[in-house]
């Protein structure tokens, strides 16, 4: 197997939810358990601009949870049900979640 050393976040790309205030509302406690998750070294949060013409881009939120390798990143995960599960019952245009090896940082 091969040995994952550098960085690594857990990227969460929310589509554009159904209830946008809903899910605003909700998204506080979202970002509390996320901040709870062991390991965690950098948590940033951004919500996406939409189109010049107003209209929606195909992402609304994007969340980066950084940690010190693949194996603390892993750990966490086994931690994340909580946050998981709040993302699933409020992500209700849909959410993507990726494991990234961070390859170069500024």
């Amino acid at each position: 197997m091969a040995e994952y050393s550098n960085s690594t976040k857990i990227s969460f790309i929310y589509s554009n939810p159904a209830d946008p205030d809903a899910f605003e509302a909700a998204y506080a406690d979202q970002l509390a358990l996320a901040r709870k998750l062991p390991g965690l070294s950098r948590l940033e949060a951004a919500k996406v601009w939409p189109k010049e013409d107003g209209s929606p881009t195909p992402a609304y939120r994007l969340l980066d949870l950084y940690f010190a390798d693949y194996a603390a990143a892993s750990a966490a995960a086994a931690e994340a049900g909580p946050l998981v599960g709040a993302t699933k019952q409020h992500a209700t245009g849909g959410v993507i979640i990726a494991f990234a090896e961070v390859l170069e940082e500024d």
